[in-house]
């Protein structure tokens, strides 16, 4: 009660400083452009210290696929948990879960994907206008479980900037290798004061061809075929935002669904049923008197749910509710240096009923107060950043299963992270970036109180409530060329963990109802491996290498793009490698721009995978050869843009060494075949 009555404080109080600014403003000159949105410099500016990629419109057109996890993989230093082609999370230089923060429009993304690899992100590119991925520990702004990095998935349900008249656009695509057929649209409209947004999608895909026969025991599903069992997915969302104007700020509000429902591969008759519903509500006010240029905030509310069918029955039942409020102010230059100071709460209730619950019912709550500070000078710039967490997690057993009993109780935690970092400009040409980080993480829930069967990892999960904070220290470094068309970018890092908490194995087993079974029962069907929450010394170190070259310049252009990253995990409590690391890949495509023709033919090596823990399973190398084609068309006041893309162009048998499946599940979810996909995207 306490917690909610400070929430409701604070969102009132941001909302009669906007509304006090609004009033202020209307009387003062007219304001200025809206700011670029990058995640990684809180004040708008269009660089930052830190490793960051984007993907605009215009890539995730190209590249985009039906998971975020996909859509992502293979940008420098990330893969993806791929737990078949409908669940996948982005993985950022080996760290995966809770260690990624996955944000939308820099606000929490309150879900359950975290928890399993076989629960999916509620988020699809296809209402998606850009995509930001951060590398590296400071993005510590966005709370400790961003040591990994941040994913800021950005669209325009809360109008930032006035519209003038109606916009719009569409976009129409089918594919091949999964049967896909999929549908988007927006629209949006608006004058100096008013603009409202409106959106919807609807993705629907069959069971994704492989290079291999597998066998199938679905219902409905051929016995034997060259396809993944139970792979089968729909996915459909809107949303309905407004927003207001006043010279020097706005107000909006939006409302969006995300609805899903997909198979789970690793078990073929089990299916899951998503919904999650958002409302948000933003705003920011600028050129204010005092001390505070501007002040920006962000408050959501998401409900979140799903559930997983065995055949047409439904099991268990996940659910997450929570909000998010987020206020940053920008203060003034004080000796030089510009930043902003924020405040950020969240509360959230999990709850998981049925008997593959393998958490409790729990409640987390946190407060943070954070700092982001840079110092332009004459060689380039130095940034600075703290971040203070007050967290609270609370177990309250489950009503239902009495093995939660033991763990009622709570925990709280006060993390803290410092990050610095700068970038020299050597030359018009080279410059180097250099980033330290402190950074400590308040243990999850099911970190702290699992005991249960948990059937994406093949495991019986036991947390340790004696669990303290995890703490690393980073480092990474930069070195960047650009000349023209040209550039490359080379990035180091390293960081070390002092209590690393992972899933460790201790060699017992359980059977269905948790009792304790001899090593003589292991592969026996209900049987599972006994794994524990512990926490460990750990090493995480890597390079990411990428650049472009121009190759020809006539009346068209000839590029080579090339690109690979290598990441080297290890248990430095054990010696053993940590498992479900991605192995060293090196890619490299030839882009040729011809006027309205743009054609791509590229390839991605991935090197066989043999460092693995005991109880993992070491992958073979590959290659994955991709092609696409794109013609821009302009119709009167209309932009169409067509594009075709034939991956995996030499069907390649292909196993991802970062997918829990490849070890709990081997044979079941390849990745995916050839594949055709075609499509347009209309915009007026």
């Amino acid at each position: 009660m306490t917690h909610s009555f400070q929430l409701s404080a604070l969102a009132c109080a941001c909302l009669a400083t906007l509304s006090f600014s609004n009033a202020w403003a209307q009387n003062a000159a007219p304001g200025v452009p809206s700011e670029i949105v990058i995640t990684g410099n809180p004040l708008g500016r269009d660089s930052t210290t830190v490793p960051v990629s984007t993907l605009g419109r215009a890539d995730l057109l190209e590249r985009g696929q039906s998971t975020l996890g996909e859509t992502l993989s293979g940008l420098p230093g990330v893969s993806s948990t791929y737990f078949g082609p409908s669940a996948s999370r982005p993985i950022i230089r080996g760290l995966d879960g809770d260690r990624i923060r996955v944000l939308n429009n820099s606000a929490s993304s309150l879900d359950a994907s975290a928890l399993s690899y076989d629960h999916a992100v509620p988020l699809d590119v296809l209402s998606t206008d850009r995509i930001e991925v951060l590398r590296g520990p400071a993005a510590l702004l966005y709370g400790g479980s961003a040591v990994g990095g941040v994913v800021n998935v950005i669209d325009n349900r809360i109008p930032r900037a006035p519209i003038s008249g109606v916009l719009g656009r569409a976009q129409l695509q089918a594919g091949t290798g999964n049967d896909e057929r999929s549908v988007a649209g927006l629209v949006e409209a608006g004058n100096e004061r008013f603009a409202l947004h409106l959106d919807g999608f609807d993705r629907r895909t069959g069971d994704v061809r492989v290079p291999v026969s597998l066998d199938c025991t679905k219902p409905g599903s051929p016995a034997n075929a060259r396809r993944i069992c139970n792979s089968a997915s729909t996915a459909r969302g809107g949303a309905l935002g407004a927003s207001t104007f006043w010279d020097h700020g706005f107000l909006g509000a939006s409302v969006n669904s995300y609805q899903s429902d997909y198979g789970t591969v690793a078990e073929d008759q089990v299916t899951i049923g998503m919904k999650t519903t958002r409302y948000a509500l933003e705003g920011q006010v600028r050129q204010l008197p005092g001390w505070f240029e501007s002040v920006k905030a962000r408050l959501s509310h998401t409900d979140y749910q799903h559930t997983e069918f065995e055949g047409t029955q439904a099991g268990t039942v996940f659910a997450n509710k929570g909000q998010d409020l987020r206020i940053e102010a920008r203060h003034r230059p004080l000796a030089g240096w510009q930043g902003v100071v924020g405040v950020q709460t969240e509360s959230s209730r999990f709850s998981a009923v049925g008997d593959e619950a393998f958490a409790p019912f729990s409640r987390t709550r946190s407060q943070a107060l954070f700092v982001h500070e840079e110092l332009p000078t004459a060689w380039g710039q130095v940034t600075a950043g703290a971040r203070w967490e007050s967290v609270r997690v609370e177990s309250l057993g489950n009503p239902e299963l009495d093995r939660f009993d033991e763990g009622i109780g709570a925990k709280k935690f006060t993390p803290f992270s410092v990050a610095a970092g700068a970038v020299f400009k050597l030359s018009p040409t080279w410059s180097f970036t250099g980033n330290a980080a402190v950074t400590q993480r308040a243990p999850k829930d099911y970190e702290l109180f699992a005991n249960g069967p948990h059937l994406a990892t093949h495991a019986w999960e036991i947390g340790n409530k004696d669990l303290g904070l995890e703490k690393s220290k980073s480092l990474d470094g930069g070195l960047a060329w650009k000349s023209g068309p040209n550039r490359m970018v080379v990035t180091a890092f390293a960081s070390q963990f002092a209590n690393y908490i992972g899933l460790m194995n201790t060699g017992d087993y359980r059977d269905e109802e948790g009792k304790p079974v001899g090593p003589e029962g292991a592969g026996d069907e209900g049987v599972l491996p006994l794994q524990l929450y512990q926490g460990v010394r750990a090493k995480f170190q890597g390079l990411e290498v990428n650049g472009r070259q121009r190759l020809w310049q006539k009346a068209s252009t000839l590029d080579l793009d090339w690109r690979a990253d290598t990441v080297r995990a290890t248990n430095s409590s054990t010696g053993e490698p940590l498992p479900r690391i991605s192995p060293m890949r090196v890619g490299a495509t030839l882009v040729h721009s011809h006027g309205p023709w743009s054609a791509k033919l590229g390839a991605d090596w991935h090197a066989a995978q043999k460092r693995v823990p005991d109880g993992s399973r070491s992958t073979v190398a590959y290659t994955l050869v991709n092609a696409s084609v794109s013609y821009r068309q302009k119709l009167d006041t209309t932009v169409l843009q067509w594009f075709a893309r034939l991956d995996n162009l030499t069907d390649q048998l292909a196993y991802s060494a970062s997918s829990i499946l490849t070890s709990t599940a081997f044979g079941k979810s390849p990745l995916p075949g050839r594949s055709f996909k075609l499509g347009v995207q209309a915009s007026f």
